[in-house]
């Protein structure tokens, strides 16, 4: 493919904020493999664009082209699937959120979205594009921590899975290379007699978490905890996943319990302060959070 075998212009305004940049707006995924192969590490791939469009707005980040795949409807899809749902890259944070076989398979995906920034911008965003971004405070990114999901890269003429525990580096670096697409996202279903929950604190509804966590627990069929597993955000450079089944297994779910793993998470989190928050309240909400959470979540289970 040549340089002129794909729909771009380039922008030369320099009153606008962002720097200029080339911009392709292909019109299959084929297409958008191939430009993005052309033009590799100089190049941001525009989805919903909530996350993006602020950063080059800010000038925190400059490429050469901007990939526009708004066009690519064949990945706007949301599907309950054999184990779990699989979200495609142009599927909008609200249809993952209204998406009832969605819900029923995997509650949690409805739970966190509910708390995704406002509804004007679950309107637009997109949930794989939020786990591309790879925000430590974006909730999408520890739900897919927690399912122990997965995400599908794609590049000219091949595609791989890459797990959820390899796929975030640190704060806005994924395992995305040069020339990949995240082309779909899958989250796996929690077994039977699972609930599951999502908390966090924020100075207003809609704000990033100062901190905030997803947490399941599985119980048996006489009401004993078998597992219990959260994963944090805002406490890390990237989500934080702490099991507690070897603290709670075969014990009854009460307070007791919560409180123990609750001090074990503030043990194990190592947060940093920012203008937000200090690394001492961000610890003491992690126990907070995760008592309230992990008790909610077995209410749910049973």
């Amino acid at each position: 493919m040549g340089k002129r075998d794909f729909p771009t212009r380039m922008r030369q305004d320099h009153r606008v904020k962002p720097s200029p940049f080339g911009y392709a707006a292909p019109a299959t995924v084929e297409e958008a493999l191939a430009v993005l192969a052309q033009v590799g590490d100089d190049a941001k791939v525009l989805a919903g664009g909530q996350s993006l469009l602020p950063i080059l707005n800010m000038r925190l980040a400059a490429p050469a082209h901007l990939v526009d795949v708004n066009r690519l409807r064949e990945l706007a899809y949301v599907r309950a699937e054999e184990g779990g749902v699989r979200v495609g890259a142009l599927a909008r944070h609200v249809d993952v959120e209204r998406s009832v076989p969605a819900y029923d398979a995997l509650p949690l995906l409805r739970q966190a979205l509910q708390l995704v920034a406002h509804p004007v911008i679950r309107n637009r965003g997109t949930t794989v594009g939020s786990l591309a971004h790879a925000d430590p405070s974006g909730e999408m990114t520890a739900v897919l921590a927690l399912t122990g999901g997965s995400v599908v890269a794609a590049r000219r003429g091949s595609t791989r899975t890459v797990a959820a525990a390899d796929f975030f580096l640190g704060p806005l670096e994924s395992a995305l290379e040069p020339g990949e697409l995240a082309v779909s996202a899958f989250f796996p279903s929690f077994p039977a007699r699972t609930g599951t929950t999502f908390l966090e604190v924020a100075r207003r509804h809609g704000d990033y978490a100062v901190c905030g966590l997803a947490a399941a627990v599985t119980l048996a069929a006489d009401g004993t905890v078998t597992a219990a597993r959260a994963s944090y955000i805002s406490v890390g450079g990237t989500p934080v996943v702490i099991d507690f089944t070897e603290l709670l297994a075969g014990s009854a779910p009460d307070e007791s319990g919560w409180h123990a793993a609750g001090e074990l998470a503030r043990q194990q989190v190592e947060p940093e302060a920012d203008i937000h928050a200090s690394a001492d309240y961000r610890r003491h909400l992690v126990g907070v959070l995760t008592r309230r959470a992990l008790g909610e979540a077995a209410g749910r289970a049973a």
